[in-house]
């Protein structure tokens, strides 16, 4: 007998409705409202998003491909913590294509270009945590698209997404590690060597501004949702 969920399936799931479910669950995560290590259902996830079971589905296959949910067998979904190691696989792997992306920037991208990241010299007193982590997100991935190699661009905003959530974490469990005037300065910083385009000065800017970010990260990163 088909429950509510699957009759909702019958009519047809339209592949917005799939990229949509996608983007909400994937959102969810990395924003920590499903918190790492959490255990997902598919009845459940389709009930809060009031949508068929079928693209939650989906939603869930895609977002184990990308590291952030485990199948458990005959027991659901799990989100993925975030171990030490991956941590800084990540952070490795952040710095190289960051680097690269800046790089690329100065040598290619117009002045037209590089003034969009003019719009990141203030975060407007934002006080709101996920506006917060969003505006650091953006700009991060706003030099990246700039680079002039889609492939570089793609890559290296995939990394940077994986930081939303771990940005989440480590504000909310330890915000005196957090300054976002400091971290706007930072920014501004890094804006005006890519204006007057010093590749040496901006590499060796972004590259600090990650390592920082890592310095953070690793001070509370033993707090136990997101070590496993």
């Amino acid at each position: 007998m088909l429950d509510s969920f699957d009759i909702t399936e019958d009519v047809g799931e339209t592949g917005l409705i799939r990229d949509d479910v996608y983007l909400k669950v994937r959102a969810d995560i990395l924003t920590c409202t499903l918190m790492p290590g959490s255990l997902l259902q598919e009845k459940e996830l389709a009930e809060r998003y009031s949508v068929g079971r079928s693209p939650v589905r989906d939603a869930l296959l895609r977002l184990q491909e990308q590291g952030l949910v485990k199948i458990l067998p005959r027991k659901g979904y799990r989100v993925l913590p975030i171990s030490l190691g991956d941590a800084q696989d990540l952070y490795d792997m952040r710095i190289l294509l960051e680097k690269e992306c800046i790089k690329r920037v100065i040598d290619s991208a117009s002045d037209k270009q590089i003034g969009t990241l003019e719009v990141f010299r203030t975060a407007r007193d934002r006080i709101d945590l996920a506006e917060w982590v969003t505006y650091n997100s953006e700009f991060h991935r706003s030099i990246a698209g700039l680079a002039g190699n889609a492939r570089l661009s793609r890559a290296a905003e995939e990394v940077i997404d994986q930081f939303d959530r771990l940005t989440f974490l480590s504000v909310s469990e330890a915000p005196q590690y957090i300054s976002s005037e400091k971290l706007v300065k930072e920014h501004c910083e890094i804006i005006d060597a890519i204006r007057i385009r010093n590749k040496s000065l901006a590499v060796r800017l972004i590259g600090a501004h990650v390592i920082k970010s890592k310095k953070r990260l690793f001070a509370i990163l033993e707090n136990p949702p997101i070590v496993d």
